[in-house]
Order: C-alpha cells, then sequence, then structure tokens
C-alpha cells in the first residue's frame, strides 16, 4: 500500500513543481534545466559508481566486507533512476542520494531496523496469530509410485 500511494503522489507533486516553476521562468528555461539536470546528475552518477566499484574490487582482493560498497552502489543506481526520471522533486532526491554522507546515514538507518526487528515484511500481527481455523486438517503423507504398488490401476479404482 505505501508503494501505491508513493506511485500515485510523486506524479502529482512533479505535476504542482512543473506548473509553478514553469510559471515562474518559462516554458523553455524549465524544459532546459530537466535535460541540464540529468546531464549533470548522469556524470556525477558515473564518476561515483566507478568510485563504488573500485572500493567493491578492493574490499573483495583485499577479503574485507562487500556490504558498505554494495549498498552505495544500490543507493547510487536509485540516484540514477530518479535523476533520469524527468522533475524537480526526483531531481532533489537523486542529487540527494549523491551525498556520500546521506548514503551513509541512510545505510545505517537501515541497518539498525533490519538488525533490531524493526524491519518487517508482510503483517507481523498475521505471522503470530495461531491459526484457530476447524477446518484446517493436520496429517502425514507419502507418496507411492505406480510401479511400487504392483498393479496397473491408479489406486482409487481398486476394489
Amino acid at each position: 500500500m505505501p508503494l501505491l500511494i508513493l506511485f500515485i503522489l510523486i506524479p502529482i507533486i512533479e505535476i504542482g513543481l512543473f506548473i509553478q516553476v514553469g510559471g515562474l521562468i518559462g516554458l523553455w528555461p524549465t524544459l532546459a534545466t530537466v535535460v541540464l539536470t540529468a546531464i549533470i546528475g548522469t556524470s556525477m552518477l558515473r564518476k561515483q559508481g566507478i568510485s563504488t566499484l573500485t572500493r567493491l574490487q578492493t574490499n573483495l582482493n583485499t577479503g574485507q566486507n562487500p556490504v558498505d560498497p554494495i549498498a552505495h552502489g544500490a543507493l547510487i543506481l536509485v540516484s540514477g533512476v530518479l535523476l533520469l526520471t524527468p522533475g524537480f522533486f526526483t531531481d532533489a532526491v537523486g542529487f540527494s542520494l549523491l551525498i556520500p554522507p546521506i548514503r551513509s546515514a541512510l545505510i545505517n538507518w537501515g541497518a539498525t531496523k533490519v538488525l533490531s526487528g524493526g524491519f518487517v515484511v508482510g503483517n507481523p500481527a498475521q505471522s503470530r496469530k495461531q491459526n484457530t481455523d476447524s477446518s484446517v486438517l493436520d496429517g502425514e503423507f507419502s507418496v507411492i509410485d505406480d510401479d511400487q504398488d504392483g498393479s496397473n490401476g491408479s489406486g482409487w479404482t481398486k476394489h
């Protein structure tokens, strides 16, 4: 549900910002700004991506933990997607993800959420709830091949 809200809310924010900025500076400067931010973002993305890849290779070669460069690389990838998406809001979020201290803070926040058990996938109340449905039967079964029982029938048609 939160993802659906984001998919609805972000385009509405972008449309509002396009209208506001377009009203202030005009159509062509607004379009030029969007293209310029994509070009600048792509060059910054390439530089930081190569740097992170080099750090990952160094960590792998020296036997260090590669999780940090992988996490930074994932956020740089998200940043690239946001920067290539036309819009001022997505550009602002994308550029902020290119700032290493912000990425580190997000990675640390996510790690503490995962390690403390505060990061839950699914419905935690439902996973803890005991099944009290009386129509559910618990049992065991075994698979018998047709060749094992010695007959040619399915077992359901025997008399």
